[in-house]
């Protein structure tokens, strides 16, 4: 699914030559760096990063690892990514399994004022407390979020910033390929979102990675507008693969209200009846305001 070879070819074409002290004329036709420039700047042979870029040499030191690195101005979350790749024929990580634990679920109910889900390394949705329920506006169990984003052309607007949301996702899912390459259900996932998606597979062909721990998550909700939540990514321990996500909003703010008002639909209208409305004000009914719902 991710390999070494390819990872190293992407990140050179995105190397300015001038910023790595390379003199530039407009008969260069390279995009990036040439082969032979990251060799001499890494301080190895042209011949061995070639065989490198070809797939043809296997566990190359640490020493050249911190020097492409270096080189290919690559990120923590890249250089993590570069190394994981480069021992891939040492040792093959084990996907983890996706049950979750009984206390787990009952942390979950605990957090009764924001969304909050358990997300596997393939962004399945494996189990969601009420509030998230009700911000999806569908049933949990079942959801992957990837899908969600690139496949489901009915749900693309319950995100407010949906190119990014993108990003992260492809961002995400080459991370988890570069950790359990041998993961079939992931193969088959990401084959699908290739196949779905013209998008996706743009973004793919990047090799971009992104390990995104914490930041702004937009939601247009159909029933009570926007929502400008936080986000916090909990890795779960046992090498579960597993995330826990919550998604805050500021005390105070308008965020927070919206969050009291899904809540009270839920309350009132119950779950069930309130997906039926989502569906029914996405096709064109309008949003429901505060007045419409609340004594």
């Amino acid at each position: 699914m991710d390999d070494l070879a390819g990872f190293l070819r992407t990140r050179r074409s995105r190397v300015d030559p001038a910023a790595v002290g390379i003199p530039t004329d407009r008969h260069r036709r390279v995009e990036g760096l040439r082969r032979e420039e990251v060799a001499h700047l890494s301080g190895v042979s042209v011949d061995y990063y070639v065989r490198l870029e070809q797939g043809r040499a296997t566990q190359p030191s640490e020493q050249v690892l911190d020097a492409l690195a270096r080189v290919l101005g690559l990120d923590e979350t890249e250089r993590g990514h570069l190394y994981r790749l480069a021992r891939q024929r040492r040792r093959r990580a084990k996907a983890p399994g996706g049950r979750v634990r009984p206390e787990l679920l009952r942390v979950l109910d605990l957090v009764a004022d924001a969304p909050a889900l358990i997300m596997d390394h393939r962004l399945d949705v494996l189990a969601g407390n009420r509030l998230a329920g009700l911000l999806y506006g569908r049933p949990i169990p079942g959801l992957n979020t990837a899908r969600h984003i690139f496949l489901e052309e009915a749900e693309r607007g319950l995100y407010a910033d949906w190119e990014n949301c993108t990003l992260d996702v492809v961002g995400h899912l080459r991370l988890a390929a570069g950790k359990y390459p041998e993961d079939p259900r992931l193969a088959s996932l990401i084959g699908e979102l290739a196949m779905g998606s013209e998008r996706f597979r743009r973004l793919w062909a990047r090799a971009d990675v992104r390990a995104r721990a914490h930041g702004r998550k937009a939601y247009r909700h159909p029933l009570v507008g926007l929502l400008e939540l936080h986000q916090e990514n909990f890795a779960l321990p046992d090498e579960s693969g597993m995330e826990l996500l919550v998604l805050s909003a500021a005390p105070g703010g308008p965020a927070e209200d919206g969050l009291h008002l899904l809540a009270s639909l839920g309350a009132h209208s119950g779950e069930a009846h309130s997906t039926m409305d989502a569906q029914k004000i996405s096709h064109g009914l309008g949003p429901v305001h505060r007045s419409a719902i609340m004594p």
